[in-house]
């Protein structure tokens, strides 16, 4: 099995291999020659934020004291990835790996969504990922309300230097605290949502971690991944 063959297969993704043909066996009508389609990364030539920006940025949330969730972490997680990238990926908040390492995605959760972005043919540094929430909440329990509302500004701030073409929100929670809805996520799926002063287009999966806890959806996660690769090439057009 090839490399991409196993990142659809953690996936769950069916993979079909024609049949060998056996010895003495006449060969069928020739098959129509494969082609494989190269998936550009999500990266477009956009000029770099002035670095101070980011800096500042940064500074300010290792600094945060807005709630009371400074208290309990070891380091903030602030984002990771390309600060020019076509596509955002958000989560919830962080985890204890997370927490530890101070980067977003870097559990078994985060392995899984790095397999998820490679089946598109895209690397982890190709996309920008963060939190809503910047610290990781005790025992990994839901964010508050109160919690989200603090941290919502730096995730604005992000989005307003990274500037993407799309976003995607991974997980029921995350979803659910963009759109400041409590539907459900099963219907937010398929959709392209807006968000923000930009409107920037948003697009909702399943979150890896639910994923790794419920391996039969992992297909429904992949039709998302590939109706946002189709979105973001309808906006390139």
């Amino acid at each position: 099995m090839n490399r991409a063959h196993a990142y659809l297969d953690a996936l769950g993704v069916d993979l079909f291999v024609p049949r060998r043909r056996l010895p003495g066996e006449r060969p069928e009508t020739a098959p129509a020659p494969a082609v494989t389609v190269a998936v550009p990364a999500p990266t477009v030539a956009r000029a770099q934020e002035p670095a101070t920006e980011w800096d500042t940025l940064a500074a300010t949330v290792r600094a945060c004291t807005r709630c009371g969730l400074h208290r309990t972490r070891t380091q903030t997680v602030f984002g990771v990835g390309n600060r020019q990238a076509e596509v955002l990926v958000v989560g919830e908040a962080p985890g204890a790996d997370e927490d530890a390492q101070g980067e977003p995605f870097v559990g078994r959760a985060g392995q899984l969504l790095n397999a998820m972005l490679r089946g598109l043919r895209w690397q982890r540094g190709d996309v920008y990922i963060a939190n809503v929430l910047k610290c990781r909440p005790p025992n990994n329990r839901d964010p508050s309300p109160e919690e989200s509302a603090h941290c919502m500004p730096y995730l604005h701030q992000q989005i307003e230097l990274i500037r993407p073409r799309l976003m995607l929100a991974v997980g029921r929670i995350a979803a659910q605290n963009l759109l400041a809805t409590d539907t459900p996520i099963g219907k937010l799926r398929g959709a392209v949502h807006r968000f923000g002063p930009r409107q920037t287009p948003l697009i909702v999966t399943y979150h890896p971690a639910y994923l790794l806890r419920s391996p039969g959806e992992k297909r429904k996660a992949w039709g998302d991944l590939v109706f946002l690769r189709r979105e973001l090439r309808r906006g390139r057009g």
